[in-house]
């Protein structure tokens, strides 16, 4: 007989990329049970919410096992205020919890939840887990600090137990919600790992910005930024039509799959990408060629990914904030790492436009909300150093926040050699996760790279430390 629950049952369809309970139907252990429909969200009006029973390829959802079968975990699931939620228990639990936050997942309207990376990690470690899938989709970091943060009561009432101390934990823009929650909640958690995190909030969009403002500048493209509200229907046409004008003057083959061929034009808008995202360092020529080979996201698909996330397509609004949140006006432009400019330098920022805020990050969880870099916990971040969707600069915004701080001392970040959006090994998530514990544990600060030293990120060894394996489109001069 299949569990009761506290929301609807429903199926998962295909989508895209990447509080308290209802009294009358208390959510009680899952066991394996049939899909059924996505139904509709009862708070987002236009939403649907997909059957947290299953996963996206209609697998049931279920305890971890043996390899004989035997279960070693129990499972909760329910829709509660709009969001689908799972809870898994170790049968020997530690008594504590880790509530894991998911990145973005488009505009897409269905929203559901899904397993965290180190789901099999916190079970062996008798970690109980809890997941929302959130009531709404988009880059809604507010939305996902309040529901992650209710699953720690909805734990506590579906489970009958109260977890002694709770971790925060999310990739991508989770790793924006685990930054803001840690902050917005004071006292609700005991550390936190955003892992690939948009952890410098709105600096996000002003790195997108950069990387096509570079290439505009140095090939003579003709580029505006619309801040007065949503652009008229016709600037992507445009845009997209003179971003494939240009293209030649950079290199061939651009997101086609392949890497692509760059003029000397072309690896000069690298240099510049490159100091905007991180700075000089290791294996940036193939993470270069890695992300200029892909396409876009839909619906950008049709310019390579670089232009396919500037923000001036959606008025700087990130679908999200009240108004522009990019500011370029007193950003220099470097190619190099000399002292003294280039002409070529000073040229380049000499025609680079220039844009002004009229939003900024938002002091509470409306908008995008502000990272202040200010735990008062243990951090421990992990960050691919070629991923160039949610760069290392970030990282080294949120070091920069929580030095003025006073806060150096609760954060410790790690560099991994991999040109992906998130591509970690699970033998590195899982030493992050396990160092961060001692850490909490034991009060020793765990280790990590120096994200804010710019000869210690330009050596040829910057990442070796934390990074498990080789991947073959990483190239760079090998660990020792």
């Amino acid at each position: 007989m299949g569990p009761r629950r506290a929301g609807f049952r429903l199926l998962p369809v295909a989508l895209l990329f990447a509080a308290s309970l209802v009294a009358a139907a208390p959510a009680v252990a899952a066991e394996p049970a049939a899909c059924t429909l996505p139904v509709p969200s009862d708070t987002k009006p236009g939403y649907t919410v997909a059957d947290p029973d299953c996963e996206l390829d209609g697998t049931p959802f279920g305890p971890l096992t043996a390899a004989d079968g035997t279960p070693l975990s129990r499972t909760w699931t329910g829709i509660v205020d709009g969001a689908a939620y799972r809870i898994e228990v170790p049968l020997r639990w530690n008594g504590e919890l880790a509530v894991w936050a998911h990145g973005y997942r488009g505009q897409g309207t269905t929203v559901y939840v899904d397993n965290p990376s180190l789901r099999a990690h916190y079970i062996a470690r008798g970690f109980a887990w809890a997941a929302s899938s959130y009531q709404t989709n988009g880059y809604d970091v507010g939305q996902g600090v309040r529901d992650s943060h209710a699953m720690i009561s909805r734990f506590a009432a579906v489970t009958g137990k109260r977890a002694r101390s709770v971790y925060m934990t999310g990739v991508s823009m989770g790793g924006h919600i685990t930054a803001v929650a840690i902050e917005h909640f004071r006292g609700s958690f005991v550390g936190a790992m955003p892992l690939c995190g948009s952890i410098g909030d709105t600096e996000l969009y002003d790195y997108f910005t950069d990387a096509t403002v570079t290439a505009a500048a140095l090939t003579g493209m003709p580029l505006t930024f619309p801040t007065d509200g949503d652009p008229p229907a016709e600037y992507d046409t445009r845009f997209k039509a003179d971003v494939k004008a240009a293209l030649p003057q950079l290199g061939s083959n651009f997101g086609v799959g392949t890497a692509p061929t760059f003029t000397d034009l072309g690896r000069t808008w690298g240099d510049a990408v490159e100091r905007r995202s991180g700075g000089e360092r290791p294996g940036f020529d193939s993470a270069f060629a890695y992300w200029n080979a892909r396409p876009g996201l839909a619906p950008n698909n049709d310019v390579p990914f670089l232009f396919g996330v500037y923000p001036g397509m959606s008025g700087g609004t990130a679908g999200i904030a009240a108004g522009n949140i990019v500011d370029n006006r007193l950003t220099y432009y470097e190619l190099d790492d000399r002292w003294l400019p280039t002409r070529q330098e000073l040229r380049l920022n000499a025609h680079a436009l220039r844009v002004a805020r009229t939003a900024t990050a938002s002091a509470d969880l409306s908008g995008i909300p502000r990272v202040n870099g200010d735990p008062r916990i243990p951090v421990l971040s992990l960050h691919t150093i070629g991923d160039l969707f949610v760069p290392l600069s970030m990282e080294q915004s949120y070091a920069l926040r929580a030095a003025l701080h006073g806060q150096s001392r609760n954060v410790a970040q790690r560099a991994v050699r991999a040109v992906g959006h998130c591509e970690f090994t699970p033998g590195e998530l899982n030493r992050t996760f396990d160092d961060l514990v001692t850490w909490v544990r034991t009060g020793r600060k765990a280790t990590g790279d120096a994200m804010l030293n710019p000869r210690e990120v330009a050596r040829p060894t910057f990442g070796c430390t934390y990074t498990a394996g080789t991947r073959p489109n990483f190239v760079a001069a090998a660990c020792p």
